[in-house]
């Protein structure tokens, strides 16, 4: 019994939702799970697929773990452990860790590691700056990919020119290369994200050994206080904020405007109006290029798509500009904090050598963290909008000649199946004949659309599996939270007190308050000012709901989660990691955030309820 007390659900255990085999069949066959699978340790990674995933959006794990595992297994060569297998059961991304044990193997990739490591960090500013001009380069090789179209009959200047080469054969060749900057991009992601944390780690590991009572916590508000773009979307927010009023133009920024008819207003206002729109353009290039998710969902729009977010924002932070509140980033006390901090546990080492250590991995660690949050603004935000927004260009042709209802319909598709339908079109277009698509695909959409819905109903295991004896991949305890004592938490399902939920302390402060469970960035909206926002995980471009919000609390994350960094970022109080806030914590219920200890208290089970 006890062994079985230490398992998750196996793999093999878990049924597919009645009604939507066909659907789950139709993910890559690399993407199932086998039989051998129940051998292994897997997670739901609900931190970067917290809903169900259309099959297009499938490329998002499928590209971003091919890069991944490159950079640890065979680039960077991270010394004990490789890359991350995922799985896909019921919509729900799994994923599994492959360590590295053996000690003979684990030497020769550390003398592997120093070689290679250590040159992006004793050039990291001159390789980071090469690094934004790459990304900028492919944003705009992107950008100036054509959009897919047939003409009836060739312009007679094919002919004239001898191109030689007929419309059809751009469908294929754009879409190939499209795939190919996507996954280009993700490599270009990994180059730095795990240098990042490793510096961190090793100023982590240095600090648990010599100062053995150190919190995660203090440790991480050691390197608070960044200067990173995925912040600047906020910032070009208040900016707007402080212009509107400066510029006399803020009433008509209130919670039940229409974001056209403000538009068009300010238009016809005069001077100052047209300014203000001209203010709004400044920021909206490129810094509205980030979408409301965490770039792995096509339906999680930019705010240059949509403009909901920012403008959603905006009337908070302008009644705070005109009651002369601050409404900036605390960086001034973040970075006093941290400069006391780093001072005060330097003073409590006893050795020179160990200061000179000491200093050299604190100064590491503030040199490379700011990319750990800043690669997010150009990878998983400005560059895969933008690709999802080409792939769409392709849904509008299909649908324009027959194949489905919907130019979202196309994500409905693999990206292998998406390719055989445009080969269908080029195929029909060349011979003239009629495709065979419009057949075929809208009741494999209808299925398909059917299966999203149920399995965005369906429980989810946080884990299946047995639980490790040791987990010590960094990457896995740092940034998702999986450690040996949050699985057995988890496992425990609550026994030892079923009104508290413990998880990661991510950013210090104690608030009481009404639980706002959010499941989907489509629920943002419901939140109301005070509230504490309950959510499988949040990024840096939900920060314009921040003013609203007075705490936070998350189903998964670690101390350097994305959530974890921003909520300290921001000074809001938040516990992640907790496994299962979004199931236990009723919508509306009072709960109480202990972001110092990692505690949430559901105060409405309580027998006497505190006084706020």
């Amino acid at each position: 019994m006890a062994d079985e007390q230490k398992s998750f659900p196996l793999p093999s255990s878990v049924k597919v939702v009645p009604g939507t085999e066909d659907a789950q069949a139709a993910y890559p066959y690399y993407a199932q799970f086998t039989p051998e699978d129940d051998d292994r340790f897997w997670f739901y990674n609900s931190m970067h697929f917290p809903e169900p995933m259309h099959h297009f959006d499938m490329i998002t794990a499928e590209a971003a773990y091919c890069a991944l595992g490159s950079f640890n297994t065979r680039v960077h060569v991270l010394p004990t452990t490789k890359g991350i297998d995922h799985r896909v059961i019921n919509g729900r991304v799994f994923i599994g860790g492959v360590p590295v044990t053996d000690p003979e193997e684990i030497e020769a990739r550390t003398a592997e590691f120093q070689q290679r490591a250590f040159y992006y960090y004793e050039n990291w500013e001159k390789l980071y700056d090469q690094w934004k001009e790459k990304m900028k380069a492919l944003i705009a090789d992107a950008q100036a990919l054509p959009t897919p179209s047939l003409p009836d009959l060739e312009p007679i200047e094919t002919t004239h020119t001898g191109k030689g080469v007929a419309a059809n054969h751009a469908l294929i060749d754009t879409y190939r290369k499209q795939l190919e900057g996507y996954y280009r991009m993700w490599h270009h992601h990994f180059e730095f994200l795990l240098l990042g944390y490793g510096a961190y780690l090793t100023f982590f590991d240095f600090c648990k050994r010599a100062f053995p009572e150190i919190s995660d916590q203090a440790i991480s508000r050691m390197v608070a206080g960044m200067e990173a773009e995925i912040f600047k979307p906020d910032e070009e927010v208040k900016r707007l904020a402080r212009r509107a009023v400066e510029l006399g133009v803020d009433s008509h920024f209130h919670d039940e405007m229409e974001i056209e008819q403000v538009l068009g207003a300010l238009d016809q206002l005069g001077e100052n109006g047209r300014e203000w729109l001209q203010e709004l353009e400044t920021s909206r290039h490129p810094w509205f290029n980030v979408n409301v998710g965490d770039g792995f969902y096509h339906y999680h729009r930019s705010w240059n798509d949509d403009l909901s977010m920012p403008f959603a924002a905006l009337p908070g932070y302008i009644d705070k500009v005109k009651k002369g509140e601050n409404i900036e980033r605390p960086m001034d006390q973040l970075v006093a904090e941290r400069e006391q901090l780093v001072s005060d546990y330097r003073e409590l080492l006893d050795s020179e050598e160990d200061k000179a250590t000491y200093d050299q991995l604190i100064g590491l660690a503030h040199r490379v963290f700011p990319y750990v949050e800043g690669h997010k603004f150009y990878c998983e935000h400005w560059y895969t909008n933008l690709f999802f927004n080409k792939i769409r260009e392709y849904g509008a042709l299909l649908r324009d000649h027959g194949f489905w209802e919907a130019e979202e319909d196309v994500f409905h598709l693999t990206h292998y199946e998406l390719e055989s339908a445009i080969v269908d079109l080029m195929l029909a277009w060349s011979s003239g004949s009629a495709p065979l698509g419009p057949k075929r695909w809208p009741a494999i959409i209808a299925q398909r659309k059917q299966a999203i819905e149920a399995w965005a109903e369906a429980t989810v295991p946080p884990a299946l599996g047995a639980v490790p004896d040791v987990i010590d991949d960094p990457a896995i305890v740092m940034l998702w939270g999986i450690t040996r004592e949050n699985l057995d938490t988890w496992l425990s399902d609550g026994e030892e007190n079923e009104n508290e939920l413990k998880g990661f302390a991510a950013c210090s402060g104690v608030v009481e308050g009404t639980a706002r469970v959010v499941k989907s960035v489509k629920e943002i909206g419901r939140l109301e000012e005070g509230d504490i926002l309950v959510c499988q995980v949040t990024n840096p471009t939900w920060a314009p709901i921040f003013q609203k919000i007075s705490a936070a609390v998350s189903d998964i994350g670690g101390s350097m989660s994305h959530m974890a960094i921003v909520a300290r970022e921001y000074g809001l109080p938040a516990v992640v990691g907790t496994g299962a806030a979004t199931q236990k914590i009723r919508d509306g219920q009072r709960i109480r955030v202990d972001g110092g200890r990692g505690v949430v208290t559901l105060l409405d089970e309580e027998h006497v309820l505190e006084d706020a």
